[in-house]
C-alpha cells in the first residue's frame, strides 16, 4: 500500500495502522506540496522513515501497489481518489467524499466497473458502542426508531477558522458530519426532506459555519445532529437512538464508549426490561483506525464482502451534501 496526501487530519493515524499491520508494506508517501513534505520530514512519528516519491506517477504506475490510502484535505481528496481509481487501485478514503457530487458518483461508477473496494474512513463504524447500538436499532430489539439524536462538536481556534473559512459549503457540519449521517442512515435510511441551520456564531467572526444543526425527517421518524467548532476541550460527543420498545445511549464521550445505557420496555436478546447500563470494551481512536484497515483487507483478499454496499456510500455523501446546501431539496 501507498499513501497519497498527509493533509488529512487522519492521515498519520492512517499511516501508522498500515505500518503496524503485518499484512501491508507501506511502499512510500506522495504528499503534493513540497513545504508540507519538508514539514513532516522532520517531525518524527510515523512520517519518520518512509520513502517520500518525488511524482505521483511512480506510486500511481507501481504494478506492485494494490491499495491507497487517499488522505489529503477536504479539498483534494475526492480528485486524488479519481487519479486512484483510475490507476486501477483500491482506495481507503478519508471522509467526506468531496463536494461534487457529480463527481463522486463517476468516481464510484469507475471503481465499480474495475472491481475496485472504495472504502470510506468513518471510523465509527468499527466501534462496539457504535456497532452494539446499531445492531439493536437494525434488529428490531428498540422497536420502531423515531429519533436520534446525535452531537460530535469539537474545538477550532480562530486561525484555524479564518485558514478554513470558504473551504466548503457547511464548514464544520461538511467536515465532520458525515460521521454521524453514516450511522443515521444506516440505521433509518434516505430521509425525504433535510433542514439545516448554517451559523456562524464565533467572535470574531469568519465565513466558516461553526455552530451547526442538521434536521432529517424520514417517513416514521426524525434526527438531529449538531455539531459546532466552539466546544471547550474535551467535548462531550453523544449519540442516542429512541425506539417504540427502547432506547439505546452512548455514555458520553462516545470515544472510547466503555458504557451505553440501554432501557427495554420488555426483556429481550438477553437483556432485562427496564434501565441498564452495558458495559463495552471499546477503542480508542487508533485502534478503529486499524479496524477499518482489517475490513479493507479482507474485503479485498475476498474473505469477507464489504462492510457497506456502495449504495451506502453514496447515501452518506449525497445526505450530506444535501445538508450543506450543494444538493438543494
Amino acid at each position: 500500500m501507498a499513501q497519497y496526501g498527509t493533509r488529512h487530519g487522519h492521515a498519520s493515524g492512517k499511516l501508522q495502522a498500515m505500518q503496524v499491520n503485518g499484512d501491508v508494506e507501506v511502499a512510500g508517501v506522495f504528499e503534493p506540496d513540497p513545504a508540507r513534505r519538508a514539514e513532516l520530514e522532520g517531525s518524527g512519528g510515523p512520517f519518520a522513515g518512509v520513502h517520500w516519491y518525488g511524482d505521483k506517477r511512480e506510486m500511481l504506475e507501481d504494478e506492485s501497489i494494490v491499495a491507497i490510502a487517499s488522505e489529503g484535505h477536504n479539498a483534494e481528496s475526492l480528485d486524488q481518489t479519481g487519479e486512484i481509481v483510475a490507476a486501477g487501485k483500491h482506495v481507503w478514503y478519508d471522509k467526506p467524499a468531496g463536494d461534487d457530487w457529480a463527481q463522486w458518483q463517476q468516481v464510484v461508477a469507475a471503481a465499480e466497473r474495475k472491481g475496485l473496494l472504495i472504502q470510506m474512513g468513518y471510523m465509527l463504524r468499527y466501534h462496539s458502542s457504535f456497532g452494539m447500538v446499531a445492531g439493536w436499532a437494525r434488529s428490531g430489539l428498540l422497536g420502531d426508531v423515531f429519533a436520534v439524536r446525535a452531537h460530535m462538536s469539537t474545538y477550532i481556534d480562530e486561525a484555524g477558522r479564518a485558514r478554513i473559512a470558504g473551504a466548503h459549503r457547511g464548514g464544520i457540519f461538511f467536515d465532520l458530519g458525515g460521521h454521524m449521517l453514516d450511522q443515521v442512515v444506516w440505521i433509518l435510511g434516505r430521509p425525504v426532506k433535510v433542514t439545516s441551520f448554517l451559523r456562524s456564531d464565533a467572535r470574531p467572526a469568519a465565513a466558516f459555519e461553526d455552530n451547526t444543526l442538521g434536521v432529517f425527517e424520514f417517513e416514521n421518524a426524525i434526527a438531529f445532529i449538531d455539531i459546532a467548532a466552539l466546544e471547550t476541550q474535551p467535548a462531550a460527543r453523544r449519540f442516542e437512538v429512541y425506539g417504540s420498545r427502547g432506547s439505546a445511549i452512548i455514555v458520553e464521550p462516545f470515544e472510547p464508549g466503555l458504557q451505553v445505557r440501554l432501557c427495554l420496555a420488555e426483556a429481550g436478546d438477553g437483556y432485562r426490561q427496564g434501565e441498564q447500563v452495558v458495559s463495552v470494551d471499546g477503542e480508542s481512536r487508533q485502534r478503529t483506525y486499524e479496524l477499518e484497515l482489517d475490513a479493507f483487507l479482507a474485503t479485498i483478499e475476498g474473505r469477507q464482502p464489504r462492510d457497506r454496499p456502495v449504495s451506502h456510500e453514496l447515501l452518506v455523501q449525497e445526505t450530506l451534501l444535501r445538508a450543506t446546501g450543494v444538493i438543494p431539496e
